[in-house]
């Protein structure tokens, strides 16, 4: 069973992934279906990064005690913030904006560490292709 999972997972890959690592197919939000990103604009990323749970906008500032979310690995990765096509930007969560659609607000669909200006990571299991 696990060999079946890992062929589908690797099945689905090639399917988002070109051979040159990047993203074959635009890249929408889940909940409005805006274009985050078009095709073949983002690099296929791996690095462990965790993002609270989806929620409109008001909602992501951190409450006291723990935050919900989920750490998560595969990420289309861009370098320059001007390559989305739509996207919005919380305020900073210490040295973290965590990246939203600029539509309808629901996020975090991705991740920017304030350190590097070079680095936003778009979380594959957060947004659909097509």
């Amino acid at each position: 069973m696990d060999n079946i999972q890992q062929n589908k997972d690797s099945t689905n890959r090639s399917d988002l992934v070109s051979e040159e690592g990047k993203n074959r197919k635009s890249v929408l939000c889940q909940r409005c279906g805006s274009k985050v990103l078009c095709p073949g604009m983002a690099a296929f990323a791996e690095k462990e990064l965790f993002l609270p749970s989806m929620r409109k906008k008001s909602s992501l500032s951190t409450t006291e005690g723990t935050v919900d979310g989920d750490t998560l690995t595969s990420h289309w990765l861009v370098d320059d913030m001007y390559t989305f096509e739509n996207v919005g930007f919380t305020n900073d969560v210490g040295r973290i904006k965590y990246l939203i659609c600029a539509d309808c607000e629901i996020g975090p669909i991705g991740w920017h560490c304030l350190d590097d200006k070079k680095s936003f990571y778009v979380a594959l299991e957060r947004v659909n292709h097509a």
